[in-house]
């Protein structure tokens, strides 16, 4: 629990920062050597050292405005004298890794961020964080290292992209990768997707709908570890960078004040108003894999059945893509994550005396904020969407470890049909394009998992080919791997256990029928456990995949199960000294 005797009453004593392994006394000499041959002054070397992490790079335009916001953190760190040190790590961005081998990047890269900013802050004994991200995996790595590190800390959002315009109506990525279906059955010509491809993202910033980007945005501010309104704001505007400025000065304000570090703010009460918001926003199916994550860095159990519990009794309130019509931009204009927070906090579906990165409790925070009349964004708790969240948790026999769905957008939320198995998205997304599939069949994808992919792929390019089709409510699919935060459809992602080590997926053959029933949570196969069971010890055995060395077959070493958040070390239970307490 947030400690005030933590607070420094003369703004800070050096000696009990972790700085003062590499800034004070005659050992650090050769350490302040290269401080000076940076153009550092004696006043800054002695200062709290605080590092500005960011995902920037030239991979896609979720990243490419970060190291500008950087720039805004470091004068309000230096404003309120501290010292900022800026690094960068890597970012895998789904948009451009999406339907080949890429896709394996993707999920093992949030661990790869998070591991990477903990190692430059551990080895240069940075006292502080603001760690700001762009793209889908970015956003909870650099979360999860906050909390593992727990040092003070500010996460910063880099912003949504500006919609583009197609003749007449808005458009994001997602409506090119449905026009790739579209092309495919002679609906859309060749001239007609390179208009699309060249107006569909038109400026800085992360997927425009509430897709796992804009999702964890919201996250970061239900759960406290951002400013408020921070998240809001599109990429290319200049409020953005009065925010980055206000995160450096809220950082040393935590340095002053002793707090509240990032586990005084993510308890399990942070972490249910987290999937509240998930749930309430219609928002990405990943968030069942990311909060766990979040969770298991510091000590608090918290798996895909507890995030189901909460999607399942908080209602569905934002018209968001790509269950709805609008998208971040268009909540930001009526005035951002805040509202939806505080008709949540208003209903009693969030708590709020949890802490902030302010100071404050999120009820403090949101006093003031009221849901605007007359916009269809964002609607009262009492006339909801639906009267349960946008993403619905699963179990049966076909997923004992449970498996999601995104049901905004869905009007039937029962399925019943024979499966169509393939190993591996390829197969499945070349039968799509062929048309080579029946109205009715359950799609399954399987040896996608975390362990058995090796990677948990995300199926955009074949739920959106299928959309793009006009089968996206006429076919059913199911993985043992991931979907984007921007498929629609009735898609059933992270089943339980996966293919690779024996789960029911990786048993079940052509025909067999399959029933998903999103309004009581089942997932199931009309097959006994006695015969699932025979199929496993007579007919199943273990594959091997392709990856037998490097960062994918480290990371399939490592992996747990999707239940638990497909993490890769043993977190905060085991550990015997955080980071902030050396």
């Amino acid at each position: 629990m947030f400690d005030k005797k933590r607070a420094h009453p003369n703004g800070w004593d050096k000696s009990k920062l972790v700085s003062r392994y590499v800034t004070e006394g005659a050992k650090s000499a050769p350490h302040r050597s290269y401080y000076y041959a940076m153009g550092m002054t004696e006043e800054e070397i002695h200062q709290p050292l605080v590092g500005v992490a960011t995902c920037w790079n030239e991979a896609a335009p979720c990243n490419i405005s970060l190291s500008r916001q950087a720039q805004a953190v470091k004068k309000g760190v230096s404003a309120s004298a501290g010292t900022p040190r800026e690094f960068t790590t890597i970012t895998v961005t789904d948009g451009i890794a999406m339907g080949h081998e890429g896709m394996r990047s993707s999920l093992v890269s949030r661990e790869v961020i998070a591991d990477s900013v903990e190692l430059t802050m551990r080895g240069h004994c940075y006292d502080a964080l603001v760690g700001l991200a762009g793209c889908d995996k970015s956003l909870p790595g650099m979360m999860m290292v906050m909390a593992r590190l727990n040092v003070p800390s500010v996460f910063m959002y880099g912003g949504t992209i500006l919609p583009g315009k197609f003749r007449g109506k808005d458009v994001d990525v997602v409506n090119v990768f449905e026009a790739v279906g579209k092309h495919a059955t002679g609906e859309m010509s060749d001239k007609d997707l390179k208009e699309l491809e060249c107006v569909a993202c038109p400026s800085a910033g992360a997927c425009g709908g509430q897709f796992t980007a804009n999702t964890m945005a919201c996250v970061s501010e239900a759960m406290g570890l951002a400013l408020p309104n921070s998240a809001g704001a599109p990429a290319p505007y200049e409020s953005r960078d009065e925010y980055a400025e206000a995160s450096g000065k809220a950082v040393m304000e935590l340095i002053k004040n002793g707090g509240p570090y990032p586990r005084d703010i993510i308890t399990l009460k942070s972490l249910e108003n987290a999937a509240a918001v998930v749930a309430a926003t219609g928002g990405s199916t990943n968030a069942a894999l990311h909060l766990p994550a979040i969770a298991h860095e510091v000590g608090i159990d918290f798996n895909l059945f507890d995030v189901a519990e909460i999607f399942k009794k908080t209602p569905y309130i934002a018209n968001l893509r790509p269950g709805g019509k609008y998208v971040a931009k268009d909540l930001f204009d009526v005035g951002g994550v805040g509202i939806v927070l505080k008709e949540l906090l208003d209903n009693g579906y969030i708590h709020g005396d949890c802490i902030t990165v302010t100071g404050k409790t999120i009820a403090e925070n949101l006093e003031g904020v009221k849901l605007p009349e007359d916009q269809d964004v964002v609607f009262p708790v009492k006339a909801p969407i639906r009267p349960t969240g946008g993403v619905v948790g699963l179990k049966g026999n076909l997923a004992p470890e449970g498996a999601i769905v995104k049901i905004a957008g869905l009007q039937n939320l029962v399925f019943e049909g024979p499966a169509r198995v393939f190993d591996g998205e390829e197969a499945c997304f070349d039968a799509v394009q062929k048309r080579e599939y029946e109205d009715g069949d359950v799609l399954v994808i399987r040896y996608e998992g975390a362990k058995g992919g090796p990677g948990m792929r995300e199926m955009l390019s074949t739920t959106a080919a299928l959309y793009g089709q006009g089968a996206g409510d006429k076919v059913a699919l199911i993985t043992d791997g991931r979907f984007s935060g921007g498929t629609r459809g009735f898609c059933i992602g992270h089943v339980g256990p996966e293919a690779a080590v024996g789960g029911p997926i990786g048993l079940i053959k052509d025909g067999d029928i399959v029933r998903i029933d999103a309004e009581n949570g089942t997932l199931d196969v009309k097959l006994s456990d006695e015969e699932l069971e025979r199929r496993r010890k007579e007919e199943w055995s273990p594959r091997e995949n392709n990856y037998t060395s490097g960062a994918l077959h480290k990371y399939a070493q490592l992996v747990g199960p999707a239940r638990d958040g497909a993490v890769t070390h043993p977190g905060a239970k085991v550990e015997k000294k955080t980071f902030v307490d050396l």
